[in-house]
């Protein structure tokens, strides 16, 4: 069925129905091992394979690369419904869209026909850039990248290394001698390269978001990028990968829940009607449900249009409305995530009102939605949101797009 048969609204763009269907009966057959997947911690290597071989992964790309030439908008709904299949794919997926945007962004265009031709070819990348521990300042990162014997070789210890796992390459941020931020591209199956699925949150299990380790990994000088350099509206990119990881989950919980009323037999005396499916204060409760999911939804892309905005104004001449693209970008990104994390974390408790006690057994597998929900909305928290939203407001303040994230020197 289309999005405007599901009463989720048209996709965005008038050719997304064709982009999506390709990847539909996929999305599906994922949702169909969601529940055994989690239940089991079976990490989802065939889920990736895939949507690898579908060429999933260069949905973004020119169409002449190998890719889909979707927009941003289109490329946001599509992770909406991938999510609503199953949010660890997405999760797992995001270093990758992350580092593909980025090569988008690129003017160097040697670099641009390597890694269109690498993922074009269906690779993908994974997430080193997290640390952690009191070796982890926020000044700069412990991991480097120097010469040894004559060669670049890169050291240092990664966490939440989201994707690594099942990828080809990794995108590593370390420092380099002058002490620079930079990006460094390595084989993920490179001598000195470890990657552990050693996650241990209680949502988002099946990301192997754990810990990689680089032992004088061989770097090849092309594939060390200076990170300003890198896209800017990075950070609000990022997170509306969580923001449509969120709205693709409250989808899910809809399903589930008009599912399992729909099947319910148990009632209670003093019901409001015979059966749960015709109960008006139940069917409330769904309604409320899936109608947070639709405004999830709906705030994700109109969010998402304005990182397409951003994008449009790198390739202007105009650095003073790039910059200005940027920062709204970001902030439209903040506004959205403190409503879109409140309404699914909401729906993703409510679910178990219209239901009963049983509802809460491990095999039904109902409590995966608050847990990834929550894991996902304690990234970057939302209180500095809402202040930096606040102070754009009053002060007309603009908003730091390129921020990170580490122990305090105090």
């Amino acid at each position: 069925m289309t999005q405007i048969e599901n009463a989720w609204g048209a996709g965005p763009g008038e050719g997304y129905e064709a982009l999506a269907a390709p990847f539909r009966p996929i999305f599906a057959e994922i949702a169909a091992e969601a529940v055994r997947r989690d239940l089991e911690r079976d990490l989802p290597h065939k889920a990736i394979r895939l949507l690898k071989e579908a060429g999933f992964g260069a949905v973004r790309l020119p169409v002449e690369a190998g890719g889909k030439g979707a927009s941003l908008p289109q490329f946001f709904n599509l992770l909406i419904e991938l999510s609503a299949a199953d949010s660890n794919i997405t999760q797992a997926l995001r270093g990758h869209f992350g580092f593909a945007e980025d090569i988008l962004n690129t003017k160097d265009a040697a670099r641009r026909a390597l890694w269109f031709g690498r993922i074009g070819r269906g690779e993908i990348a994974g997430n080193a850039w997290s640390e952690i521990g009191t070796g982890a300042a926020l000044e700069r990162f412990s991991t480097n990248v120097a010469e040894k014997d004559g060669r670049l070789v890169l050291n240092g210890a990664k966490y939440y290394t989201t994707g690594s796992f099942f990828a080809d390459w990794i995108d590593v941020g370390a420092s380099n001698a002058a002490g620079e931020d930079v990006s460094v591209a390595v084989r993920r199956e490179a001598a000195g390269v470890e990657v552990v699925d050693d996650w241990d949150g209680f949502g988002q299990t099946l990301t192997a978001s754990g810990t990689t380790t680089f032992r004088d990994v061989a770097v090849a000088p092309d594939d060390v990028v200076i990170d300003d350099d890198r896209f800017k509206y990075s950070a609000a990119f990022y997170q509306l990968v969580h923001l449509a990881t969120l709205a693709g989950i409250g989808r899910a919980i809809t399903a589930d829940v008009a599912k399992a009323v729909a099947e319910r037999r148990r009632t209670y005396t003093h019901a409001s009607a015979a059966r749960s499916s015709a109960d008006p204060q139940v069917l409330q409760v769904v309604g409320r449900i899936r109608a947070a999911a639709y405004a999830a939804g709906a705030v994700t892309l109109q969010a998402a249009a304005s990182l397409e905005r951003a994008y449009s104004a790198h390739f202007v001449d105009d650095a003073e409305a790039e910059e200005k693209a940027n920062a709204i970008a970001e902030l439209e990104a903040a506004q959205a995530q403190t409503v879109v994390s409140d309404l699914i974390l909401d729906a993703s408790t409510l679910l178990f009102d219209a239901l009963g006690a049983s509802a809460t057994k491990k095999p039904a597998g109902l409590d995966r939605h608050w847990r990834n929900a929550r894991t996902l909305a304690s990234h970057n928290p939302r209180i500095y949101k809402h202040r930096i939203i606040g102070d754009f407001a009053v002060n007309g303040t603009p908003p730091p797009y390129q921020w990170r994230i580490g122990a305090s020197a105090g």
